[in-house]
């Protein structure tokens, strides 16, 4: 299996692979020879567009933990949570829609962190956590240092969870259920990041 690891910022992702995956509609090659992460962020950042930017090179792994090693790591974790109309939750952060995900505690497991996040987030009861679905990492800064904040993703179930409380204090002002026929409002205010993860419930 070829590894492919994608580092979403923002509205831009860039994927590192072994060779094309192709369906990447208008995506920008990185040179590869003296690739430079940091270089490469500071030249992005200012750029307002959405883009992709596909690097290819030989030992994929070994350029990622170079780049992890170059960044501060956070270990957060969060769903795709369904109910029993087969509606998803979604909530709304600071203007754009989201899927509900946090921080880890200091020792804390992944899956239940997961758990606790997105019952903090949305008020509600998780009726049963499953499998892992993926991990993804996205860049942001924080006091002027580059975050590379790892996710990891989980199914999970709440059934008879009508009632939604967002957590205002976390900058959440809405939390919905949403059938698949409703996810084009998610999609045209969103992150890619979150627009990949919809493709794990489409798909």
């Amino acid at each position: 299996m070829k590894q492919i690891y994608k580092i979403y910022i923002d509205e831009k992702v860039l994927i590192l692979a072994e060779s094309d995956p192709g369906n990447l509609a208008n995506s920008q090659e990185v040179e590869t020879q003296n690739f430079d992460f940091q270089l490469f962020y500071e030249d992005i950042k200012t750029k307002n567009n959405a883009a992709t930017y596909l690097l290819l090179t030989a030992n994929v792994g070994l350029l990622f933990k170079r780049i992890k090693k170059s960044l501060k790591l956070i270990k957060a974790a969060g769903g795709l949570v369904s109910n029993e109309e087969n509606r998803y939750l979604f909530i709304y952060r600071q203007g754009k829609w989201d899927l509900p995900k946090g921080k880890l505690d200091n020792g804390e497991k992944t899956k239940k962190a997961a758990v606790r996040e997105v019952e903090e987030e949305c008020g509600i009861k998780i009726t049963k956590a499953r499998n892992k679905i993926c991990t993804t990492y996205h860049l942001y800064e924080m006091r002027g240092k580059i975050i590379l904040k790892k996710t990891t993703w989980y199914w999970m179930r709440a059934d008879n969870q009508k009632v939604l409380t967002p957590q205002l204090e976390e900058g959440i002002t809405d939390a919905r259920w949403l059938a698949a026929g409703d996810f084009a409002l998610v999609k045209q205010n969103t992150f890619p990041l979150i627009r990949d993860l919809i493709e794990f419930i489409e798909y």
